[in-house]
């Protein structure tokens, strides 16, 4: 029996019982290797789905820009279900190379679900996800990396979390392509409050820390910005090249807007009422009860004989917008009580999982003057020293 020299990653696997005592040892004997490995810096997270003819050439890119960069790094390529040849391809072209990683779906999952995946399985400090079209180019890749590490000084010169890249020459067409992303860019910056041109744009660096505990679902992995930023990540943007696609077809069109949509609300009510839900439900139970207040006061106008037709009084009981008081009047007890159970839903959400509503970035404690090393200024006092520690 022929063992297979690859390793079989931890998860849901479609394989045969017989070979898979075989194929867990040799995946236990790679896990041990790579975890004495050293650790990449930069992870390069690429999802394809039947990019055959792209695969081959933009491996063959990524290595020369990142052994030219100097930055220790590795591939993490993540199959969406291909139906062409183009894990075959990608296997031929990076055959013998130990920084390249293929994860392999069971079947499309998505584009969210590929990031997703990649991300949970990339090793690097940062993380640079790109297309598998060749129209991302790779060699802004390093630009991405020093503005994510330097920034340009605005806050205190400690860099960003995240910097996304904007297309801003677009190599695509007008009406169904350029049109509609800028129309859905300036609506999702407008309501995320996250000041970026291009959230469609995959070419984007993360530090590790901003990603760890995000979840994506749908089609949210061109929010992530606005998603890092409402934990607290400072969001920086730099113009980044883009190029024509030479091979296959896009897998974007007119239909995802609506998705786009819907995932935008999504977004919207986590980032501004996920601990807070009581708020958002409590405003349209305000807004009810006032529907509710000026139906009932027409209502008692018409009955004297004024705001109708002839000035002839209307009675209550005839009268519809008595019935309209009372559904919003409802409307409103309703959405007060969906508030309450939306609080009591979070509060088990959080406290269940030990999650905090709040992200920590770094813990300064001073430490005292006997301990700091002995640096006397012209007093003879020692100046205490800050003590920085990481979180969790």
């Amino acid at each position: 029996m022929r063992i297979a020299s690859e390793s079989v990653l931890p998860g849901r696997q479609f394989i045969d019982r017989p070979h898979r005592v075989a194929l867990g040892l040799a995946s236990d004997h790679r896990a041990r290797e790579q975890d004495a490995a050293p650790a990449p810096v930069v992870s390069i997270v690429v999802p394809i789905l039947n990019e055959q003819e792209s695969v081959g050439p933009l491996y063959a890119e990524v290595r020369e820009v990142m052994e030219t960069s100097g930055y220790p790094w590795e591939l993490v390529v993540v199959d969406d279900g291909s139906t062409d040849a183009s894990v075959r391809r990608l296997r031929a072209a990076s055959a013998g190379d130990p920084r390249v990683t293929i994860i392999e779906f069971s079947r499309q999952f998505g584009q969210t679900a590929a990031l997703a995946a990649g991300f949970r399985f990339s090793r690097g400090r940062y993380v640079v996800p790109i297309d598998a079209d060749l129209q991302n180019d790779p060699r802004d890749i390093p630009r991405l990396i020093e503005a994510l590490t330097r920034g340009d000084g605005a806050d205190g010169g400690e860099g960003y979390d995240v910097v996304s890249g904007w297309r801003r020459t677009r190599r695509d067409a007008l009406l169904s392509r350029r049109f509609p992303s800028v129309l859905a860019n300036r609506l999702i910056a407008r309501l995320t409050w996250t000041p970026i041109h291009d959230f469609g744009c995959t070419l984007k660096a993360y530090r590790r820390e901003v990603l760890d505990g995000l979840e994506l679902y749908g089609e949210m992995h061109r929010f992530l910005p606005a998603l890092c930023r409402w934990r607290g990540a400072r969001v920086g943007e730099i113009v980044v090249n883009h190029r024509p696609r030479l091979y296959g077809r896009s897998k974007y069109n007119l239909r995802r807007t609506g998705k786009v949509l819907l995932d935008l609300i999504t977004v919207k009510f986590l980032g501004d009422y996920a601990a807070k839900p009581l708020y958002f439900f409590g405003k349209l139970s305000a807004l009810m009860m006032l529907g509710a207040a000026a139906a009932l006061a027409v209502a008692v106008a018409q009955k004297f004989g004024y705001l109708v037709a002839g000035g002839e009084p209307l009675r209550l009981n005839r009268n519809v917008l008595v019935l309209l008081a009372m559904m919003l009047a409802l409307m409103s007890i309703m959405f007060i009580t969906f508030g309450v159970l939306a609080e009591l839903l979070v509060r088990i959400y959080y406290e269940s999982q030990g999650k905090t509503p709040y992200v920590v970035r770094r813990i300064r404690r001073a430490v005292p003057a006997d301990d700091a090393p002995s640096a006397a200024d012209a007093d003879g006092c020692a100046p205490p020293r800050l003590a920085e520690a990481d979180p969790g």
